[in-house]
């Protein structure tokens, strides 16, 4: 079994990629923006060779503009031109560009498991 890794460092971000047996997960961290959108849609797009099934990890993105959502739907096209199923797990910055920008779910989401102490408190009404 054998696990291959990349790392592509630009401007104010930083993507790391690793595959085996067909699975990939491409991984960004920082922020999205003009300035390297278009890079992580490359880097992806040359990861995606290499996978049947990716996984867009952007939980450690802090700021996506909207270069990156157009990098995203890019990416759905290399991915479905390659016939790759893909998926991608947004930060809480992505998952409020997508809530405007992709307000019909086209992009493929799985949302991220959030711990116990990450829920939001529920008010409970008084009881008379």
């Amino acid at each position: 079994m054998s696990v291959t890794q990349t790392w592509l460092k630009c401007e104010n971000a930083e993507f790391n990629a690793q595959w085996e047996r067909g699975s990939g997960t491409v991984s960004a961290y920082g922020e999205l923006d003009a300035a390297n959108a278009d890079l992580l849609a490359e880097y992806v797009a040359r990861c995606v060779k290499h996978c049947h099934w990716l996984t867009l990890d952007l939980t450690g993105l802090k700021f996506i503009g909207t270069a990156g959502f157009s990098a995203l739907h890019r990416i759905n096209v290399v991915c479905s031109g390659a016939d790759v199923r893909w998926a991608m797990v947004p930060s809480l910055a992505v998952s409020r560009l997508l809530r405007i920008c992709d307000p019909d779910g086209v992009l493929p989401v799985n949302e991220p498991k959030r711990s116990p102490q990450s829920r939001l408190l529920q008010l409970i009404p008084e009881s008379s």
